[in-house]
C-alpha cells in the first residue's frame, strides 16, 4: 500500500488560482445538471407513475433506460475519449443532454418518456467521465480530495435547490415543468463553459495509439483498472437500488406527506453541502482510504436503519436521511480522489468513460433488480424494501475489500 494514501499530509495545502476556482465551479454546475436530471426521477416518481398509469416495474425501466444507454455510450466513446480536446467533447455531449432533457419535458406517454430517457442517457452518461478527466488533468493529487469534495456538492445542491424547486413546480403546474426549466438553465451554463473555459488538450501532446479500438482494449485489460471498475460497480448499486423508490417508500410506508418531501431533500442537501468540502479536506489530510473506510461503516449502519424504518415523524426521517448521505459522501469523495490516480495520463479519458459506463450499466441492472424485489402491496405500501438494505450492505463490504486490494497493488 502506498503510505501516502493513509498517512497525514503535513505540508501546507496548495491554494487554488482564480481560474482553477472558476473551473471547479463550472464542473460542479455541470455535475449538478446531470445529477439533477437523474435525481428528479426519484421524487417525481410518486407523480409520474399515476400520471402515466404505470407501476414500479415500468418506472424502474424508465430509470434504468437512462443507465443502460449511458453505459453503452460510455463504452462506444471510450476509445476516442483521449483523442480530442476535452472541452470540445464536453460541449458536444452536453448539447445532446440538454436536448434529451427538453424531450423529457415534452413527453406525454410512457413510450415517449422512455425514449427521451434513452437519448438523455446516451449524451448525459459521458459528461461525468469528462468532468473527472478534466479535474484530473488540471489538479494535482494533493488537491483532488478538495476538488472532488467541491464537485460532489453538486449532488447536495441538486437536493437543496433542484429537487425542492422541481417538486414545487410539478405540484404547482405539472411534472413536465421541472425538466423544461432544467433544460433552460442548463443551456445558460453550457454557454458560459463555451465562452470562459480554456481548451484542455495537454494530453494530446503525449503520443497516442493509432487505433481507437486498441486504445479501448488496452484500457480494459489492465488488472488494476479492472479492480477499480468492479469497485465502481459495487458502489453504484446502493444508490440505484434505493433512490428510484425512495419517495414512494417515504410517502407510502413511513407516512410522510408528499408536500413534506421538499423539506426532507432541502435539509439533507444543506447538510451535505456543508459536509462535502469538509470530507474532501479530511481525505487530503488524513488519508483517502481511511476516510473511505469510515464512510463505509457509517453508510452501512444508516442504510440498515433507513430501509427498516416504521412510520416516523418528519424530524426523525430528516436526521436519518442526512446522516445516511453523510456516510455516502464519505465514501464517494475519497473514492473518486483515490481512483483519479489509477490511470496513466494517456488513458484518463478512456478509463473515466469506461468507469462511467460500468457505473451506469451496474446502476441500470440494480434498478431492474430492485424493481423486482420491491412490490406494491394491496395497502399501497412497498413490500420487501428492507431486503434492499441487506443487498446494499453486501455490496458495500465487497467494495471496501476491492479498494483495499487496489491500494495494496500500488
Amino acid at each position: 500500500m502506498n503510505p501516502a494514501a493513509v498517512t497525514p499530509v503535513t505540508a501546507a495545502p496548495l491554494q487554488f488560482s482564480r481560474y482553477q476556482k472558476f473551473v471547479v465551479g463550472m464542473l460542479a454546475f455541470l455535475q449538478f445538471a446531470v445529477i439533477l436530471d437523474f435525481m428528479l426521477m426519484s421524487p417525481l416518481g410518486a407523480l409520474i407513475m399515476p400520471a402515466l398509469a404505470i407501476g414500479p416495474k415500468q418506472f424502474g425501466l424508465v430509470v434504468s433506460a437512462y443507465a443502460f444507454s449511458a453505459g453503452a455510450s460510455g463504452l462506444l466513446t471510450a476509445g476516442f475519449a483521449d483523442r480530442f480536446d476535452r472541452k470540445k467533447i464536453l460541449l458536444f455531449f452536453y448539447t445532446g443532454f440538454i436536448a434529451g432533457t427538453l424531450w423529457c419535458g415534452l413527453a406525454q406517454s410512457f413510450e415517449s418518456l422512455l425514449a427521451a430517457r434513452i437519448v438523455t442517457g446516451l449524451f448525459g452518461g459521458v459528461i461525468g467521465s469528462v468532468v473527472l478527466a478534466i479535474a484530473t488533468d488540471l489538479f494535482p493529487l494533493q488537491m483532488r480530495g478538495r476538488v472532488m469534495g467541491l464537485i460532489q456538492t453538486a449532488f447536495a445542491a441538486s437536493q437543496v435547490l433542484g429537487i425542492p424547486i422541481g417538486l414545487y413546480l410539478s405540484s404547482r403546474w405539472d411534472w413536465h415543468v421541472p425538466f423544461l426549466a432544467m433544460a433552460a438553465l442548463g443551456l445558460l451554463g453550457g454557454l458560459v463553459v463555451s465562452w470562459r473555459m480554456q481548451p484542455v488538450a495537454d494530453h494530446l501532446k503525449v503520443p497516442q495509439e493509432h487505433s481507437a479500438w486498441m486504445h479501448l482494449f488496452h484500457t480494459l485489460t489492465v488488472p488494476r483498472y479492472l479492480i477499480a471498475f468492479a469497485t465502481t460497480a459495487l458502489l453504484t448499486t446502493g444508490g440505484f437500488m434505493l433512490m428510484p423508490f425512495s419517495s414512494a417508500y417515504v410517502v407510502s410506508n413511513l407516512g410522510i406527506s408528499l408536500h413534506s418531501l421538499p423539506t426532507v431533500y432541502l435539509v439533507t442537501g444543506l447538510c451535505t453541502i456543508f459536509v462535502g468540502p469538509l470530507i474532501g479536506r479530511a481525505a487530503d489530510a488524513l488519508g483517502k482510504f481511511r476516510v473511505f473506510t469510515l464512510g463505509t461503516a457509517l453508510s452501512i449502519v444508516m442504510v440498515l436503519i433507513y430501509t427498516h424504518l416504521e412510520p416516523v415523524s418528519l424530524p426523525v426521517l430528516i436526521i436519518v436521511n442526512a446522516v445516511l448521505f453523510v456516510g455516502i459522501f464519505s465514501r464517494m469523495i475519497p473514492f473518486q480522489a483515490l481512483v483519479s490516480s489509477v490511470p496513466a495520463v494517456t488513458q484518463r479519458g478512456s478509463f473515466n468513460a469506461i468507469s462511467a459506463s460500468v457505473q451506469q450499466l451496474s446502476g441500470g441492472i440494480a434498478s431492474v433488480v430492485a424493481g423486482h424485489i420491491v412490490t406494491l402491496g394491496a395497502d399501497g405500501k412497498l413490500e420487501h424494501f428492507g431486503v434492499l438494505g441487506y443487498v446494499v450492505t453486501g455490496t458495500s463490504l465487497a467494495a471496501l475489500t476491492l479498494l483495499w486490494l487496489l491500494q495494496r497493488s500500488k
